[in-house]
């Protein structure tokens, strides 16, 4: 019979036990008091996609160290959209269409368009096929935008951004537009606060990411580099960590016949010499072809690769994500997103012997650094990317009403220079303050502020030619969370409100103000 201090015991570690046998759950050493409503609004605008009254009240209700414990773990609790926002995303045809079969059905028509002999039809064809790959990128970006409003889960969806920016590819190459909804949702978002080591084996065995880092060309005899050089410099050790060109040829070698099959979902396999026949791989549109990979002995970081085939490419990825270089560099490039362009080594120290401990758990990562001096001293001082701006008017604004249009935002998002994967180069777009803040930047925030503050309202019409209901603009000015943080705000954004002449100028010098550029 278990004793009365045996139960307790037992009790305490299933609380802290995620279900599904997973690990424990990653909690936050903070104060149990209830913080002020200033410092809440800091968190909720660091940690979330923006502070907003709906959020607030839910901090406040939970206590800040439960609220993180929930953000640093979404699986342990459900967490679903609203109704109206998650019945658009069932709508949508990457909710509810497997991957292979969309691409393919993709890849028959766009041959049969260039298969028409008449000019005119098949210019009208090959139109239909490139309007059809918008759709299936548009679908993306608003799938992403509706679940960066208004899921609960707000920390998973910063670093689901986070991580489609780092492992970035780019929606304009070959037909990563029918793919990028399925990267984010499958290779991405599931492990956006697990082992960076999974992360990492999603990544490689998407083909968006295959196809846009040229990995599907790499074969032996023919190899492509390009994917080998960027999953070194970009995606684990980074630059200068002492890795030779000689590591991106031998891994280049290594990554030879990972690719993407444009064979029929019942073609049989290719036809594979027998000695190696056993090595062949599909799954959806992944391919190992053991006809184009280089089995010769290899050797990187210093290290002979011991396996052969496939499992070449596993060993490799344990060896990279394992490296201490790679606990330094994500611990760094975390630290930036989360405190400053320039974050103080001590803090990266920390982090990436966290991130080391933990076999790369990046919610234990995360741990260290929510929970580090570093971290409350800067907040409310991170410059805002353009993304991170509209994401933060739309929620201060309108809280938690469900857009029904959000056009207009990828419109605002795309006017000041970071499309929705739409990066064009493999680094992603930049996290700092000087990428963000020049004088024309400055003017075009202007002009989203005054279109959040006072034409908000074409956010809520489902048809672009509806008309605007009454009133068109927010009432921010009663906000909860507004008449929060009015107490810090500057003399200057204080005495600007008060010569407003009516809501939505009072609106949009709120939205414009110094003190909403940052989080």
């Amino acid at each position: 019979m278990m004793t009365l201090g045996a139960c307790a015991l037992a009790l305490l570690a299933a609380c802290a036990t995620a279900p599904g046998n997973q690990r424990p759950l990653v909690s936050l050493s903070l104060p149990s008091s209830q913080v002020n409503d200033a410092t809440r609004l800091r968190w909720l605008d660091r940690v979330s996609w923006g502070a907003n009254a709906s959020s607030d009240a839910h901090l406040a209700q939970r206590g800040l160290a439960l609220w993180m414990r929930d953000q640093l773990n979404p699986g342990s609790h459900p967490a679903p959209l609203p109704p109206a926002a998650q019945a658009q995303i069932d709508a949508m045809a990457i909710s509810h269409t497997p991957l292979d079969q969309l691409v393919l059905g993709l890849d028959a028509q766009r041959k049969a368009a260039d298969a028409i002999p008449d000019v005119d039809q098949k210019k009208a064809a090959q139109q239909a096929y490139q309007q059809q790959l918008n759709q299936y990128a548009r679908e993306a970006q608003t799938r992403f935008l509706l679940r960066a409003l208004y899921s609960p889960n707000q920390l998973q969806e910063q670093m689901t951004w986070f991580w489609m920016n780092h492992f970035n590819v780019n929606l304009r190459k070959d037909n990563i537009r029918a793919m990028v909804g399925d990267y984010e949702e499958n290779a991405i978002r599931p492990h956006a606060l697990g082992k960076f080591r999974e992360l990492l084996g999603a990544t490689l065995h998407h083909p968006a990411m295959l196809r846009y880092l040229d990995n599907a060309q790499n074969a032996a005899n023919r190899i492509n580099e390009n994917y080998a050089r960027e999953l070194m410099e970009l995606h684990t050790l980074g630059v200068g960590s002492g890795y030779s060109q000689g590591d991106v040829q031998e891994l280049a070698r290594v990554l030879t016949g990972v690719g993407v099959t444009t064979a029929a979902l019942d073609a049989p396999p290719p036809n594979i010499r027998p000695a190696v026949r056993a090595d062949y791989v599909r799954k959806g549109l992944f391919e190992f072809n053991p006809n184009r990979h280089d089995y010769g002995p290899k050797t990187l970081l210093g290290q002979p690769i011991q396996r052969h085939g496939l499992g070449e490419t596993d060993e490799a990825l344990d060896r990279l994500a394992r490296a201490p270089a790679t606990a330094r560099f994500i611990s760094r490039k975390l630290a930036v997103y989360f405190v400053s362009d320039d974050p103080p080594q001590a803090l990266v120290d920390r982090m990436a012997a966290a991130f080391t401990r933990s076999d790369g758990d990046i919610a234990v990562t995360l741990k260290a650094l929510f929970e580090s001096p570093e971290f409350t001293a800067s907040l409310g001082r991170k410059f805002r990317d353009p993304v991170h701006y509209v994401m933060a008017g739309v929620r201060l604004a309108y809280d938690d009403r469900v857009a029904l249009n959000v056009n207009p935002m990828l419109n605002w998002i795309n006017r000041m220079g970071e499309t929705l994967y739409g990066h064009e180069t493999p680094d992603g777009y930049p996290l700092n303050e000087a990428a963000w803040a020049s004088a024309g930047q400055m003017n075009t925030r202007f002009e989203i502020a005054r279109a959040i503050g006072a034409n908000g309202a074409v956010l809520f019409r489902a048809d672009d030619k509806a008309p605007l209901e009454k009133p068109s603009f927010p009432q921010l000015a009663e906000s909860r969370a507004v008449r929060a943080m009015q107490g810090g705000l500057s003399a200057d954004t204080r005495e600007a409100l008060a010569q407003a002449k009516n809501p939505q100028e009072w609106n949009t010098f709120l939205l414009a103000s110094p003190e909403l550029m940052r989080r």
